[in-house]
C-alpha cells in the first residue's frame, strides 16, 4: 500500500511522518505496535520464528504515539496495530502477516534481511 492523499488534520510532512518514513527506510522490517496488544505479539513472534531482526515502535511508549498512529492511519488506510512494513511496503496487520507466513510468501519477502 502506498501513501494516500492526506486526510484533514494529518500532515504527511510532519515530524511524525518523517519519523515513520525514516524507520521504514532504515530497517528491513518495522512493526508499529502497542505493548499490550496480543496481535502485535503474534506479528513479532512470526519474525522471531523466521529468525529475522525487526525494529519495533511501541506507540504507547513514545510521547508522540497518538500522532504517529494518526499518520499511520493515513498512510496505510487502517486504524489497527500492528502495522507491519517489509522492505518499505506495508504488508498489513497481524492477520495479513500470518497469512503471508503460512503461505511461505513472507519468508521470500524477507530474504536478504538479517
Amino acid at each position: 500500500m502506498g501513501v494516500s492523499s492526506s486526510s484533514p488534520g494529518v500532515d504527511l510532512n510532519s515530524v511524525e511522518a518523517k519519523f515513520i518514513r525514516e524507520k521504514i527506510a532504515e530497517n528491513c522490517v518495522v512493526i508499529f505496535s502497542k505493548t499490550q496488544c496480543p496481535y502485535c505479539t503474534q506479528a513479532k513472534g512470526i519474525f522471531k520464528n523466521l529468525n529475522v531482526s525487526y525494529e519495533v515502535v511501541e506507540l504507547d511508549k513514545i510521547t508522540n504515539g497518538p500522532e504517529v498512529g494518526a499518520v499511520l492511519v493515513n498512510m496505510t488506510n487502517a486504524r489497527t496495530v500492528p502495522r507491519v512494513f517489509v522492505k518499505g511496503q506495508c504488508v498489513g496487520g497481524a492477520s495479513e502477516t500470518i497469512a503471508l507466513y503460512k503461505s511461505g510468501q513472507l519468508a521470500k519477502m524477507v530474504e536478504g534481511c538479517s
